[in-house]
């Protein structure tokens, strides 16, 4: 379970400090998340890859929300991508150290580790964590964020200050924030959809989301035990309303031939052909993280650049995944920052 330091607010700085730390959670599990659905065979378990790519999904809506909210308090939007193996950021005593892994059961773990609501609704029993009052989980800290924002003056909030709206990204699923009762609505949206609706003395909680889908937390637990998870509809229902059905179909066998954490592995002795396709996803991958920077603090036209080069990432990942190494494993994209590569020298798809 992730947990994060929270360090009560006493300014506006503060907070936006606060704001920025939720902006780095949610981007930080996109690589993981990415590498192990790239990672799947094409054609092969597809119950599976939908549930990673409308979590994928998700998480983007989730770090664009918080962008948002972070422009509407007048903050700065800073887009730091971690390195892996790591900590995710704002991680406590370095308990979780997030990996990039290929599909298996290895990576279903670690999803719910990041996701890991306080209390997970358990189809047949509820299991209870103990909180801490300083070192707290995600939900908890979004809902502490939620208190400081609500403590602002209004004149700590202005309107329309560089929003991205579904008009221009995720029609219907992102909005913007302009007062603190759309920040509210945005948290709410990111904590259900991550961990599901909380287990409160008036509600028995559900592995739903408020839009009354699964939530994180729980597709995962779906591909790692290769269960559906469905309501109960039994005479007897137990204490979480639901249970554990059918076959998801998952074969963990139908993976790519991919190494682990790919930024650790030494790729001066492989091919040119090798070293290309690296090169390549960190051409896209940084392109990527630049637009979105630029998107966010206010450039025109810069979001339509990010979705292009996140476009360039997945056709450099492919490429990548269909390059063998000397030992025949393949690398995925190492999701490594890299300003250095001249991009004139390089194209995506060229032949070494």
């Amino acid at each position: 379970m992730i947990k994060l330091v929270w360090r009560e607010p006493e300014s506006l700085a503060d907070v936006q400090a606060l704001v920025q730390g939720a902006i780095d959670i949610e981007f930080s599990t996109l690589p993981p998340y990415l590498y192990a659905s790239l990672t799947i065979l094409p054609d092969t378990n597809a119950p599976a890859k939908a549930r990673l790519q409308s979590v994928i999904m998700q998480e983007m809506i989730h770090m664009c929300l918080a962008c948002n909210v972070m422009n509407a308090i007048g903050g700065t939007v800073e887009i730091s991508p971690p390195s892996y193996p790591g900590n995710l950021p704002h991680s406590v005593g370095g308990s979780l150290v997030v990996h990039l892994y290929p599909f298996s059961e290895a990576a279903m773990d670690q999803g719910m580790a990041i996701e890991a609501p306080l209390e997970p609704i358990d189809p047949r029993t509820l299991l209870l964590s103990a909180g801490d009052q300083d070192v707290v989980t995600i939900g908890v800290y979004y809902e502490r964020l939620k208190q400081a924002l609500q403590a602002l003056p209004a004149s700590d909030w202005t309107p329309d200050r560089n929003q991205v709206d579904d008009a221009q990204f995720f029609q219907g699923q992102v909005f913007a924030v302009n007062s603190y009762d759309d920040a509210c609505n945005a948290i709410d949206q990111i904590v259900s959809e991550g961990e599901g609706t909380p287990k409160t003395p008036e509600v028995q909680g559900s592995p739903l989301d408020f839009q009354n889908e699964l939530a994180h937390y729980y597709r995962f637990w779906e591909i790692k035990r290769n269960q559906v998870l469905q309501k109960d509809i039994s005479a007897e229902k137990n204490d979480s309303g639901y249970v554990w059905g059918g076959p998801l179909g998952v074969d963990w066998s139908a993976v790519y031939p991919a190494i682990p954490d790919p930024e650790q592995y030494d790729f001066s002795q492989e091919s040119a052909a090798v070293q290309l396709t690296q090169a390549n996803c960190n051409i896209a991958y940084t392109a990527m993280v630049d637009a979105l920077t630029a998107a966010f603090n206010g450039g025109t036209g810069q979001l339509g650049v990010a979705v292009r080069a996140m476009f360039d990432l997945r056709m450099a990942a492919i490429a990548a995944l269909n390059t063998p190494l000397k030992d025949g494993s393949v690398a995925g994209p190492a999701f490594i920052v890299d300003r250095i590569i001249d991009a004139d020298a390089t194209r995506i798809g060229e032949a070494a």
